[in-house]
């Protein structure tokens, strides 16, 4: 009997993260892919990328409108009622044997908490982690103890889940999934980059993307150090990636446009630059700024030097070529020169990743097919001896 595999996506990069594993999911006859499109996907304002969730070839099962014009905290707590709503209608239409989510966001708050009272099984990606200065943490960790199946992107990571009372027979270690990318997808090279960007690129060349973070207050004071620092570079050429749908993230985007239409000729800012296009970037760049997972994850495994500003990462995996620094101007300036200089470059080539091969997708498909789902739902706390 075919087992149904519902997978939410509600941001370009979670998309890009679960992209390879959805596909072995299709093609396997043993599994049915139900898709359910949400968040950001579905704005306009955010490139409205579930056209390009089916320009690769996925049909969407259901699309779960739960975004507020408004970017506030109480907007975004608003969001997390009307996406629960709305995930409730879609899982009882679809009825799948398993949910499939990945992450900390609201989004997947929303998703799973139907699936709770719905009594649908949950399966976890990217358990385990920490990023101690944003709302994402509390989440991930409530994802984690509603879900039924995990895994996660590092040992370390397997063991915290097991630590949180979860049976070790249901948690994984797969690796991140991000990085089946670098082993699947062709990417492109510099002049094919060029064109498809429609910008001149040179070096140095950095890759830009900051989120806000959502325990920390207003994000446009740190984000204007990190502009100002970038003046101290007037050789360089900047490629921007915009935030997520996050609470307050609306300014940032506004800073990002004007510090643009101040250096056309050397900053160009992407809604959406697709995965193809964000790694080819990362593959050809100097180096990675900002404070994105990706400059933990897929950065190291590309030998790029990783400049992670602030706290929002705070508390995760960092390979000896992510260069940590505070949110002020002369150090983000600093690190950025430290990234820059060929002994960093050098270092950061030999880096060896902290979160696995890549082969991750066949993985995960092979568990989601043998595990038994009798008695699933009915979870056992696993209690840790002290000495433990």
């Amino acid at each position: 009997m075919t087992r149904k595999i519902a997978v939410v996506t509600g941001t370009r990069a979670e998309y890009g993260l679960l992209y390879w594993l959805m596909k072995e999911i299709q093609a396997d006859p043993e599994l049915q892919l139900q898709l359910i499109v949400t968040g950001a996907h579905l704005s306009p304002e955010f490139g409205s990328t579930w056209k390009r969730i089916e320009e690769d070839g996925f049909a969407i099962d259901a699309k779960v409108e739960m975004l507020l014009s408004s970017d506030t905290p109480v907007a975004v707590a608003k969001s997390v009622g009307l996406g629960t709503i709305g995930f409730a209608d879609a899982l009882d239409r679809l009825k799948p044997d398993i949910l499939l989510v990945l992450g900390d966001r609201f989004e997947i708050l929303s998703a799973v908490t139907a699936a709770t009272m719905l009594r649908i099984p949950v399966a976890h990606l990217h358990g385990g982690e920490s990023t101690e200065g944003l709302i994402d943490e509390p989440i991930r960790h409530a994802v984690t103890k509603m879900s039924h199946l995990h895994f996660t992107a590092a040992e370390a990571y397997r063991k915290r889940v097991v630590q949180m009372g979860e049976s070790p027979d249901r948690v994984f270690f797969v690796g991140a999934p991000g990085l089946e990318h670098l082993q699947r997808l062709p990417l492109l090279s510099w002049s094919e980059l060029e064109k498809e960007l429609d910008f001149p690129l040179s070096s140095p060349l950095l890759l830009i993307t900051y989120h806000p973070v959502t325990l920390e207050g207003s994000p446009e004071k740190p984000f204007g150090e990190l502009l100002h620092a970038l003046e101290d570079f007037p050789d360089a050429r900047f490629v921007f990636t915009m935030p997520n749908a996050d609470a307050e993230g609306r300014g940032l985007i506004r800073m990002t446009q004007n510090f643009v239409d101040a250096h056309t000729e050397r900053a160009k800012a992407f809604v959406s630059l697709g995965q193809k296009r964000y790694l080819s970037l990362m593959k050809l760049c100097d180096a990675v700024v900002g404070n994105s997972s990706s400059g933990l994850t897929e950065a190291p495994a590309c030998g790029k030097p990783t400049v992670n500003i602030g706290n929002r990462q705070k508390g995760r995996l960092k390979a000896d070529s992510v260069i940590d620094c505070e949110e002020e101007r002369e150090k983000i300036a600093d690190a950025i020169a430290l990234a820059l200089t060929p002994a960093f470059g050098e270092k950061a080539k030999n880096t060896v990743s902290l979160y696995g091969s890549g082969d991750v997708a066949k993985k995960i498909v092979k568990l989601l097919k043998t595990c038994s789902l009798d008695g699933i739902l009915e979870k056992q706390f696993h209690a840790l001896e002290v000495d433990e």
